[in-house]
């Protein structure tokens, strides 16, 4: 085999890995490509999602305001309860004075 032979021979082998290669890429480029219903489905899906996500947004600012509201309502039933309960304290203390006085005063007699 000449030098002429050897190179033709080269040039042959190499078109031939270049025709296998590029038929190779068009076939898994066939089989891989996405199509345009595919894409549409994907933005579809993709505007659901911010949507969801929006709405979650919204439910939670929501859920943070109204745990805010409730929140300070129970602090003001605490307080107007403690309020309470000191009132009743006091009127059982002036109760039990007024008895105390009562008696003393009925035994004096």
């Amino acid at each position: 085999m000449n030098r002429t032979e050897f190179i033709i021979a080269i040039a042959i082998i190499l078109f031939v890995a270049f025709a296998l290669g590029w038929f190779a890429h068009w076939v898994i480029h066939r089989f891989t490509r996405v199509s345009k219903s595919d894409i549409g489905e994907f933005e579809r899906m993709s505007q659901e999602l911010h949507e969801a996500e929006e709405a979650r947004d919204q439910a939670i600012s929501y859920l943070q305001q109204r745990e805010s509201e409730l929140s300070s309502q129970i602090n003001q039933s605490e307080a107007e309860l403690r309020a309470a309960m000191d009132g009743l304290r006091e009127a059982r203390l002036e109760a039990e004075e007024m008895r105390a006085y009562i008696e003393k005063i009925s035994a004096g007699n």
